[in-house]
């Protein structure tokens, strides 16, 4: 029987210098959507490309320094937050490049009515927890344990996600998002997000 990759990592058989290393992923196709100027998206993709490039140097230096040492704690630390932000911008991302419009006949369309009331109860609420004051990301949730849909504020990238959650849909907040283009306006950056979700990878995404 051919030997997995996650039972030769768990065996110890192979080294974590020997996987890849996390690659840039291209999203030049969302250049010219409406409501997002080739300068902000530009300025975002360069950003991503950075915390991708961070990810694969934590994990190098980690096996440089002693597993007792403070260093190794501070990288520790630190990786989970550049892990974070280059996942988390690759499903902000990737759940970009729609016309906004939910099917009505999805699955995730009918939970979320059922669950909220009705569409727009849900993105009130999700507009809402995206409008919170504070540096972030509005994400829809799905409690796979209950099959419940919430709607969370996770600060930093690390921070207030929830324990085998799955993440369904994100908007990043962060300023970087948003005020090179909108200054202050959020609100008028939340309803160009709207306008180009494609809701086909949020709805690939609850049917998993």
């Amino acid at each position: 029987m051919k030997t997995t990759l996650f039972a030769l990592l768990l065996s110890g058989h192979l080294m974590a210098a020997a996987l890849p290393n996390y690659t840039v992923k291209d999203y030049s196709h969302l250049i010219g959507m409406n409501g997002f100027s080739d300068n902000l998206l530009k300025i975002h993709f360069k950003l991503y490309e950075g915390y991708v490039k961070n990810a694969n140097d934590l994990l190098v230096k980690l096996q440089t320094v002693a597993d007792n040492s403070y260093e190794y704690g501070a990288l520790k630390r630190r990786f989970g937050w550049e892990f974070d932000g280059m996942r988390l911008h690759e499903l902000y991302f990737g759940n970009l490049g729609g016309n906004g419009t939910l099917d009505k006949k999805s699955a995730l369309y009918s939970a979320i009515t059922s669950q909220f009331g009705n569409y727009e109860k849900w993105k009130k609420d999700f507009i809402a927890t995206g409008s919170m004051r504070g540096i972030g990301w509005a994400v829809l949730y799905l409690d796979a344990e209950e099959g419940r849909l919430v709607n969370v504020w996770v600060n930093e990238h690390d921070t207030g996600h929830l324990a085998q959650g799955r993440p369904i849909l994100i908007m990043d907040v962060f300023e970087h998002a948003y005020m090179p283009q909108y200054g202050l306006d959020k609100a008028k950056y939340i309803e160009a997000f709207f306008n180009n979700i494609d809701w086909s990878v949020p709805a690939e995404r609850f049917g998993e």
